[in-house]
């Protein structure tokens, strides 16, 4: 108790609120790679709660809110910091914002109300019922969260709470059934229960009850998930030529690897985002070689070209199969650009980025749509670049196309020695155990990685320090997981919870209006602050 008071008192000053709020919303961070401490994401939500819910006003709560959302967006991207320098805690603090409804909301029904006795306050743990609707309300509210920052104009869905979760097979069985939106409102709704459990004795049973339900929900759900059926199996490659300077000695290098997959009895040779500078039409020289290549091993070869296109204005990233023959005609433009990395957002407005860090100097053109390409007898694959991997409405699009095969192209050479490459390699996992399809990460310079339709690692990651081409025999699958073929449902559970949620608020709040003052959630407390401390 004295701790507490202690801690309590510390905390009166915003600035060293504001401080311990950031650092607890920056804890999930160590559940992604590299940490990679999956275990740690269902736990690591209960201090940033536990700050929120002891908030003295829903405004303190809202701004506790704030400040962790910015521990949480600047410890997930702090490796732009030497890319966007400044810009990246600008970012930071912009999107941060959003998670104060839901700090609000977490106050709103965990806090303890306040009854009185007499002439005196007497603090009451919030009702069963409360705690009960929390366990709904607050996962439901990160949802919102996560689905407001996954428009690409703020950023894109990197660092979903569920995405930690790549690893863990219950979890990724789940993902096909809920995608990686079912996963962030488990792990929500089992860090809400275990922060009653610490801070409310007296609501420690249904406390338990609800990780009880929750559990036996996932099970069910687990029970229940179809499994992929199997339908064959394809040899792909990977060629990852490692960090080389220049589109020329890359080629080169790109084409010695390639040749090395002669006689292996290929089907595609997938090779990294931005391998080839020039375009093709332009520099039919290049356009031989791959051809040459593609005849030699016996197997079609996906390049990503990253230049300004001959046919059109405006600079392009784009995936183009090539076989034996020469170009397919298969060619896929990337459509989800990384912001400030391939344009800037109200250049107008956010140009000066460019002034303080590596922002690009021209902004790229976008594609119209997705594309599935026929790679090989029996052989379909759905082509995405770079960071299109983080959205699954994109994985899920291309399933429901018919393809057989999910290929990302990237590089994240920019961030060679950083958390990005492992954070980007882990997303294919989610990605296949949604859609039941095999996914290949193919990277210039690692961390590349092949997953099965499961979402198991199929053979070793090839890391950031590789330069080499691997083949691997991907277990091809068939099928409809119930995540592409309702999409995502549980956002929509969300929605209505939250609707119901104001609704029944609105409702509460004629009620009392008629009757007498109204309050929403626990009262304003007054902290009373000693005179012997200055400064105060």
């Amino acid at each position: 108790m004295e701790i507490r008071q202690t801690l309590g008192h510390w905390l009166t000053s915003p600035w060293r609120r504001t401080a311990v709020a950031a650092v607890a919303g920056a804890l999930p961070v160590l559940a992604f790679p590299a940490p990679a401490l999956w275990w740690w994401a269902y736990v690591a939500l209960v201090p940033w709660i536990l700050l929120v819910r002891g908030a003295p006003t829903g405004r303190r709560a809202a701004y506790d809110g704030w400040s962790g959302g910015f521990g949480f967006m600047l410890a997930m991207h702090h490796w732009l910091l030497p890319s966007l320098h400044v810009f990246t805690i600008v970012l930071a603090a912009l999107l941060g914002v959003l998670w104060a409804p839901w700090a609000w909301l977490v106050r709103r029904f965990l806090a303890m109300d306040m009854h009185t006795d007499g002439d005196m306050g007497v603090d009451v743990a919030p009702s069963r019922g409360r705690l009960f609707a929390a366990l709904l309300v607050l996962p439901s509210g990160w949802l919102m969260v996560e689905l407001v920052r996954s428009w690409q104009g703020l950023g894109g869905p990197w660092g979903m709470l569920g995405a930690s979760q790549w690893q863990v097979e219950p979890a990724l069985r789940l993902a096909s059934v809920g995608g990686v939106w079912l996963l962030s409102f488990l792990v929500v709704t089992v860090n809400v229960a275990v922060a009653v459990v610490v801070s409310v004795p007296q609501a420690r049973v249904p406390a338990v009850a609800g990780l009880v339900a929750t559990a036996a929900t996932a099970s069910a759900a687990w029970v229940w998930a179809p499994r992929p059926d199997a339908d064959g199996q394809a040899r792909i490659a990977v060629v990852q030529p490692g960090v080389i300077d220049g589109p020329d000695r890359r080629f080169d290098r790109e084409e010695q690897l390639t040749r090395r997959l002669a006689g292996q009895d290929v089907d595609l040779i997938v090779w990294g985002e931005s391998s080839v500078g020039y375009d093709l039409a332009e520099r039919p020289d290049l356009a031989g070689r791959i051809t040459a290549l593609a005849r030699s091993t016996g197997a079609d070869i996906l390049v990503n070209v990253d230049a300004r296109r001959s046919d059109r204005p405006g600079i392009y990233k784009s995936s183009i199969l090539v076989g034996p023959d020469g170009p397919t005609g298969d060619r896929y433009d990337k459509m989800r650009l990384v912001p400030f990395g391939e344009y800037v957002p109200a250049r107008s407005l956010l140009g000066w980025a460019t002034s303080v860090g590596k922002a690009a100097g021209e902004d790229r053109r976008r594609g119209t749509g997705q594309v599935v390409m026929d790679a090989g007898p029996g052989l379909r694959a759905g082509p995405m670049v770079c960071f299109e991997t983080a959205f699954p409405d994109m994985s899920r699009h291309l399933a429901e196309d018919g393809a057989d095969l999910l290929v990302a192209q990237s590089s994240t050479s920019t961030f060679q020695q950083s958390w990005a490459p492992g954070q980007h390699a882990s997303l294919g996992a989610l990605r296949a155990a949604e859609t039941g399809r095999p996914f290949v990460h193919a990277t210039l310079t690692g961390d590349s990685a092949v997953y099965d339709a499961s979402g198991r690692r199929i053979g070793s990651w090839l890391g950031t320090d590789a330069s080499t081409a691997a083949v691997y025999d991907v277990p091809l699958a068939d099928g409809v997981t119930p995540y592409v073929r309702y999409g995502d449902w549980p956002v929509h559970v969300a929605l209505l919870v939250l609707m119901a949620l104001g609704l029944t608020e609105g409702a509460r709040a004629v009620r009392l209006r008629r009757s007498g003052p109204a309050r929403l959630g626990p009262p304003a407390r007054t902290v009373r602050e000693s005179p012997a401390r200055p400064g105060r």
